[in-house]
């Protein structure tokens, strides 16, 4: 349970958080580039001609990407900062004149530059302070800032101007990789943190990767199946909501949600947290699933609350990791199968809805993922309430 008894003194110092501002500024265009696929994907089929089955694929080659990138991001945090920058802005700028079949590759290097990026940079979060949950969230509000911006981007850009989009996105993330190299050493430098606990030599148990690894990836395949069909699920149950406006609401959504995070984490526990953030994500599901013909405030509710539940479940997960385990150049595999998720629920969500003739059929694919999650939470929630260093 959260201390009632936390002072003013509990809050992360301020100084932390301001040296690491290059690190949010570069993780908010991270986030722009990781949810883009949601937004443009109804004007991506159109311009390419594609069914849903072929436009999942584009979420399995980023997200195979990502996997390769996390593998190896932990190692070495910095260098995998700023390769991770380049890469994403090599990505972008092919995705602004390349088809469909090159779209894969343009995309596989993108992805290894996120999650290098990410996956480092969470790692650097989390030990940079005694405070992980609390500074986690800022890491994470971080990126939702720029998964919201990417649908207002798409907005300014044009409804089928993909190309000016692509080529604002490299922009961006040029200008985040430029901010990230001036970050201190000593804080792309984790191995030297004060705040690790446990010792390379006692590494986890293998039942506990494993348990943790699955909800990593059950909740990267869930994020980014619904934030990337709902926009388009939305659409085609009402002609007069637009894609950007259910992808917006469902981003801005998470990150409120995630900014508040560090008031809730006073009056309940991360446990609680965690577990009724997960019921709250079911629920909104299965109304979409069960309902043939929602309404346009439905919709709209349920982009709101989906967001909103979703939003404190990953720096959960990774403030319980890294209370166990802070032996930070092994944690790249288990990022690594976050990427798992990544790279296969979006793309079986696309499948089974071309399968079906069918969104909504398809949707049962991250409801599924999210029930898992809730059955697993016993797992890999903290013996020890305090032991999260919030």
């Amino acid at each position: 349970m959260a201390s009632h008894e936390n002072s003013a003194a509990d809050i992360p110092p301020i100084a932390t958080w301001r040296r690491l501002s290059p690190l949010f500024a570069c993780t908010a265009a991270w986030g722009l580039v990781t949810v883009m696929l949601g937004p443009l994907l109804p004007a991506l089929i159109a311009r390419w001609n594609i069914q849903d089955a072929q436009a999942g694929t584009l979420f399995t080659a980023s997200f195979l990407g990502q996997l390769v990138g996390a593998w190896f991001a932990t190692r070495n945090p910095r260098l995998s900062l700023l390769s991770g920058a380049a890469l994403s802005v090599v990505g972008t700028a092919m995705l602004a004149w390349v088809g469909f079949p090159l779209a894969h590759f343009a995309l596989f290097a993108t992805g290894i530059g996120i999650s290098a990026g990410l996956t480092a940079g969470n790692v650097i979060a989390g030990l940079s302070t005694i405070h992980r949950a609390r500074t986690l969230a800022l890491f994470n509000v971080s990126w939702s800032i720029g998964a919201i911006a990417c649908p207002a981007l798409a907005r300014l850009s044009g409804p089928s101007n993909t190309r000016l989009f692509f080529l604002l996105t490299t922009a961006i993330v040029a200008l985040g990789g430029i901010l990230v190299a001036t970050l201190p050493r000593t804080l792309t430098n984790p191995s030297s943190a004060p705040t690790q606990t446990t010792s390379p030599s006692s590494p986890m148990p293998v039942a506990s990767i494993l348990l943790f690894a699955t909800c990593m990836l059950l909740y990267i395949g869930n994020e980014n199946s619904l934030g990337g069909w709902l926009p388009s699920f939305a659409a085609r149950n009402n002609s007069t909501i637009s894609a950007p406006t259910i992808a917006m609401l469902y981003w801005l959504s998470e990150l409120i949600s995630r900014l508040a995070m560090a008031t809730l984490l006073f009056r309940i526990s991360e446990a609680a947290l965690y577990r009724i953030s997960l019921a709250l994500l079911l629920t909104t599901q299965i109304v979409l699933i069960v309902l043939p013909h929602p309404s346009h405030s439905i919709l709209l509710g349920t982009a709101i609350l989906t967001g909103a539940a979703i939003g404190p479940v990953y720096p959960l997960i990774i403030a319980f990791l890294l209370s166990r385990s802070s032996n930070h150049p092994r944690l790249g595999r288990l990022f690594a199968s976050a990427s798992l998720g990544g790279a296969t629920l979006p793309w079986l969500t696309g499948v089974i809805s071309t399968h079906f003739g069918s969104l909504r059929a398809g949707l049962l694919v991250p409801t599924l993922g999210v029930a898992l999650l809730l059955l697993l939470s016993p797992g890999i929630l903290p013996a020890d309430p305090a032991s999260t260093s919030r």
